[in-house]
């Protein structure tokens, strides 16, 4: 209940931005009308869903991308960047040897370097769908237990552009980022989360 409390807020949040933009009128020249490449530098957050939400609250990174115009509101795009995934305190498990039967302990942040190419497409001025996919690479897999150094991760993603002046402006989107099993036998190995990027855009 907490978890999905947490993503409707920041769906809401999202939205909200949005029909703001809407709401005021522009005459800069966006991305869509573009002819040269476009790379942003962006700020990443997330709340983790499904069994990694049992032991971890909330994610933080950075990452940055360049989309590569290709058509008409069509553009390839490039991402790379990082995530830290923050455990949860106190967490309790079941300890036959240890007094009481139950062992406390703290989850270990999951450290991630996602590397991920896809496609990126204007359906109207500044609104945009983006699909991603590629691999996230543990940079601390001893410390989280896991026995495979990288995992197949998939991106699906809604945006919007905010427009600064010129050929700058601010990239807002939300995405479901999921990934493969990081233990070969272990099904709640999956890294999946919602996120929000918000990051700074200018054309070259």
């Amino acid at each position: 209940m907490k978890t999905t409390l947490k993503i409707s807020a920041l769906v809401l949040a999202f939205a909200g931005l949005t029909l703001g933009a809407k709401a005021q009128t522009t005459t800069s020249k966006t991305s869509t009308s573009s002819n040269g490449v476009i790379l942003s530098i962006g700020v990443d957050a997330g709340i983790p869903t499904g069994k990694l939400s049992d032991s971890y609250n909330w994610n933080i990174g950075g990452s940055v991308q360049a989309d590569i115009p290709v058509a008409q509101n069509l553009f390839v795009t490039v991402n790379a960047g990082y995530n830290s995934i923050q455990g949860k305190s106190n967490l309790h498990v079941i300890d036959p040897v240890a007094l009481g039967g139950v062992t406390t302990y703290d989850a270990t942040n999951i450290q991630l370097l996602p590397v991920k190419a896809g496609l990126k497409y204007f359906i109207v001025p500044n609104f945009y769908v983006q699909g991603e996919a590629g691999a996230a690479f543990a940079l601390n897999k001893k410390d989280v237990g896991f026995d495979k150094s990288a995992a197949f991760i998939y991106a699906p993603q809604v945006g919007y552009q905010f427009p600064l002046g010129g050929k700058s402006f601010i990239d807002a989107g939300v995405r479901y980022e999921a990934s493969t099993k990081f233990n070969s036998g272990v099904d709640d190995s999956k890294v999946n989360f919602f996120a929000l990027r918000v990051a700074y855009a200018f054309g070259l």
